[in-house]
């Protein structure tokens, strides 16, 4: 997906959809938040393009009032594009090195006010809020100085649109002047190649006004505004749809609710089905960077980096749910809410420095790997969902992709049935190890707080995918495993384990879930070394508790022999 998105129809009806229907959006995008134009020039030719992210949003470029702060950047002294990020032939630059690496450009757009008080901006322009002074702005072009009240969020449209945001001069964006001020911005960067704009503050103007601004714009630009909707206020995100993407906030008020307080299982019709917008119309994230910070909504279950493997995990959710057009957040550390961004650069010596104070979650290796997952499943449904009916969950994406999520303490061994090829895929959202697909069985094992995750893209047979082995599986010995007479009880499984790492180790916990499809016969396939004898044995456990109702097979071990490269065998053991 580039300059403009293309909603694309769920799976078909034969799959099994879960919940109302609603538009899978193509690829992905990250924010750089407070990046420098060189910076984001880098990364877009040595991660962003190489990892297949659509688009890359940057902070806004415009002239602004000086200070550390990271909102010094949202409040506009002029629109020359000369910021903390750079100056004009920096922006140029990086805009053209993006574009010429596949990665779109999308701007911060922020026009619905200017700088409060006084003095000079990044560009050396003098400013002063009190008498309306700007270097293209004067006082008719500002609404009257009323300001907007907390009350006003909740009954009064009028005011939100009209007075002034925490006290910042509001433009009247309803003036053919004002207009095309910012229409003549907006297409000095399009000009440029930026191939996309973030409207700041959409909610505070009117539709209608920011419909007159894109109607100026030059070519297919695409365009999504900021409208901070939980419901409940009088400016409703509804309002502003019908001209362009709008940001989808209880997305990430509820994910965040999700994954700290409630249960997994509960997102099997996330999206359209918890009462959000159309998924055609929605940009989605877990987190941005007003929320992040406490400001914007969500309140403290907005879920940031410092939540660690909590906040991978739901990012993994993210990019494998077909809903929305999802942004990647891109962090700095901070530790108030003011705190702008370290003072040296992203890279240095030709290497990006992130994990200290640049924190750079669009590199986590799960999330990173999960743009080519989200790329690969483009237009198809949910299929296959499964969950413990607590905070284990797993589901397909038609024939494309399989995404399983372990928010507990323990691992997560089972056998799952997914409309994947026949063959072995590298688990990108994992530890990048193979596993096999074979007869829409795959058996997985995922530790506690981990995910997997696996997509025709990403095949373990060298010819694709990042991280992963490259086993060809022409080289390896699949052994097709039977426990006979497994009878079980409520919550009881048959597994396999045995002498190698790919059998567990003879670690129950690590242990192969095999599939009861043939009760109380249980199968499961398993690819091991050529040329590797075995032992293994059967073993009933807790599905939960490896610990707990474990019966081993009786008698000694069960024994393989070496097998040639790409032989198929079948070892067979009873209860």
């Amino acid at each position: 997906m580039k300059a403009l998105k293309q909603g694309l129809p769920l799976a078909a009806a034969s799959l099994l959809l879960l919940g109302p229907a609603s538009q899978a959006q193509a690829g992905a995008f990250v924010h750089l938040f407070e990046w420098s134009w060189n910076d984001v020039a880098e990364e877009c030719e040595n991660f962003l393009g190489p990892k297949g992210f659509s688009a890359v949003q940057v902070s806004p470029p415009q002239e602004h009032i000086q200070g550390s702060q990271w909102w010094t950047r949202y409040q506009p002294v002029s629109y020359q594009l000369v910021s903390r990020s750079g100056n004009a032939a920096d922006f140029a630059n990086m805009v053209s090195r993006c574009n010429a690496v596949g990665v779109d450009v999308y701007a911060d757009a922020v026009i619905n006010h200017m700088a409060a008080g006084s003095g000079t901006g990044t560009a050396g322009s003098g400013y002063d809020a009190g008498s309306r002074a700007y270097p293209i702005y004067s006082g008719q072009d500002f609404h009257g100085a009323c300001d907007i009240n907390s009350g006003d969020y909740a009954g009064d449209a009028w005011r939100v649109r009209n007075c002034q945001l925490v006290g910042l001069p509001d433009l009247n964006t309803a003036d053919n002047y004002v207009q095309q001020t910012i229409a003549d911005y907006i297409n000095n960067m399009v000009n440029l190649g930026v191939k996309g704009i973030r409207v700041d503050a959409a909610k505070h103007m009117s539709p209608g006004d920011i419909a007159g601004i894109l109607g100026r714009l030059n070519g297919n630009l695409y365009t999504f505004q900021e409208v901070i909707d939980l419901g409940g206020e009088a400016v409703s995100a509804s309002e502003y749809t019908g001209q362009a993407d709008v940001t989808e906030f209880r997305y990430s008020a509820s994910i965040g609710d999700v994954f700290k307080n409630q249960q997994l299982s509960y997102l099997n019709n996330f999206g359209e089905g918890w009462g959000f917008m159309g998924g055609d119309s929605a940009v989605v994230f877990t987190d941005n960077h007003d929320n992040q910070r406490g400001h914007g909504a969500g309140g403290s279950n907005v879920l940031t980096y410092k939540d660690g493997a909590l906040y991978n995990l739901a990012n993994v959710f993210m990019l494998a749910w077909p809903y929305g057009y999802p942004k990647v957040m891109s962090s700095y550390a901070f530790s108030g809410g003011d705190q702008g961004p370290p003072s040296t650069p992203v890279y240095q010596g030709g290497e990006a420095q992130c994990g200290g104070a640049w924190i750079c979650e669009h590199r986590w290796s799960a999330i990173a790997n999960m743009v080519a997952f989200r790329n690969e499943t483009e237009g198809t449904g949910v299929t296959h969902w499964w969950d413990n009916g607590n905070d284990q969950i797993a589901f397909g994406r038609g024939d494309r992709g399989f995404v399983v999520i372990n928010r507990e303490g323990n691992a997560l061994n089972r056998n799952f049935t997914t409309s994947l090829p026949d063959g072995r895929y590298e688990n990108v959202a994992g530890d990048g190890s193979c596993a096999t697909v074979s007869g829409g069985q795959v058996s997985l094992n995922v530790p506690a707080m981990d995910a997997a995750a696996l997509h025709v893209g990403a095949p373990c047979d060298g010819s694709g995918g990042d991280g992963g082995t490259g086993e060809d599986p022409a080289r390896q010995v699949t052994v097709n495993f039977e426990c006979q007479n497994g009878t079980t009880v409520m919550g009881q499984s048959v597994y396999v384990t045995g002498s190698l790492g790919e059998l567990g180790n003879w670690d129950p916990a690590s242990a192969i879930l095999l599939s009861a499809d043939s009760y109380p016969t249980w199968t499961g396939s398993v690819e091991v070394p050529p040329q590797t004898g075995i032992e293994w044995k059967c073993l009933k456990r807790s599905e939960s508790d490896p610990s707990q109702q474990q019966v081993w097979q009786g008698g000694g071990n069960n024994t393989l022999a070496g097998q040639s490269a790409g032989s198929t065998v079948t070892a067979t053991a009873s209860f």
